[in-house]
């Protein structure tokens, strides 16, 4: 069947869309702040436990993850706020009470909190999924002052019924559906919702704990995908989203070529760095919504 929730769109045949300035692309920049369970099989492994057998704690795996709450994410504010640049944090609301320090620094810096479930568990494996979102949005909202006005699922994962619910409760736009280089309207049943890029390509779960590449690789990839799309957005703008983790970038042998990232890309005029719900704002304003 044809995809569900969009119209088919030849990104060369749409309408031309215009950042502000005139610029060619938006750079988004996404950090995932997660809460796993020790008391549950970590969300992800780095190693595998002897024997083939599955352990609960899983004290490695854990600590894994764990550092990079306690270093790892640190290292990527520092590089972010060197080079002025605010992050949309992708949070499992449960970390405003686990780690809150960590997310007070994220809202006195002005990022902006993106909600990614209560926990890292799949919206699939929840009995309900509608109270997990109102769960998220609400623990969000006390903590911040602000609910979230964006979502991405726990592994981008949805069910079928997952775009209606967000949009009815109160979600604007969402990152799960990473097939375009430009926002657009999701088919939902009442309300709106916005896809936004996201990225599979530009992701250190995949380049990293999925292909293992080495250490460079972020950097590599992201300068040929922002050459592409800065190329492309003389036509009509782009949106390049790059998405970490704090324990996989924020670790000491891959944290210079995520700096790298941003002293290339600040090289060129019209390159703009925006939080999620900037670029929804300017789609909807230059889609005439």
């Amino acid at each position: 069947m044809p995809n569900p929730r969009s119209d088919y769109s030849n990104i060369y045949e749409r309408s031309r869309l215009t950042l502000p300035g005139n610029a060619r692309i938006a750079v988004w920049v996404i950090i995932n702040v997660e809460e796993w369970d020790i008391n549950e099989p970590m969300a992800r492994t780095i190693l595998p436990v002897p024997q083939g057998r599955s352990v609960v704690p899983d004290i490695p795996n854990y600590a894994w993850y764990d550092y990079g709450m306690r270093v790892g994410f640190w290292r990527l504010k520092r590089v972010l706020d060197r080079h002025g640049i605010p992050a949309t944090i992708s949070l499992n609301a449960a970390v405003c009470h686990t780690y809150p320090h960590l997310v007070e620094e994220c809202v006195k810096s002005g990022w902006e909190l993106l909600g990614h479930g209560y926990q890292q568990r799949v919206l699939n494996a929840e009995a309900d999924q509608r109270d997990v979102i109102r769960r998220s949005m609400e623990t969000i909202r006390e903590f911040s002052g602000s609910a979230p006005r964006g979502w991405m699922g726990p592994g981008l994962a949805e069910t079928l019924d997952t775009p209606d619910i967000l949009a009815e409760e109160g979600i604007e736009y969402v990152c799960d559906w990473c097939n375009d280089d430009q926002p657009y309207p999701m088919k939902v049943k009442s309300g709106s919702l916005v896809s936004i890029p996201y990225t599979l390509e530009l992701n250190d779960i995949p380049i990293y704990a999925v292909q293992h590449h080495r250490s460079p690789e972020i950097f590599e990839r992201a300068r040929d995908q922002f050459d592409t799309l800065y190329r492309e957005g003389a036509e009509s703008a782009r949106v390049m989203a790059i998405s970490t983790h704090p324990y996989i970038t924020g670790v000491p042998h891959r944290i210079k070529y995520f700096d790298m990232i941003f002293d290339y890309i600040k090289q060129f005029e019209g390159a703009v760095f925006m939080k999620g719900s900037d670029i929804l704002d300017w789609y909807n304003g230059a889609a005439g919504k």
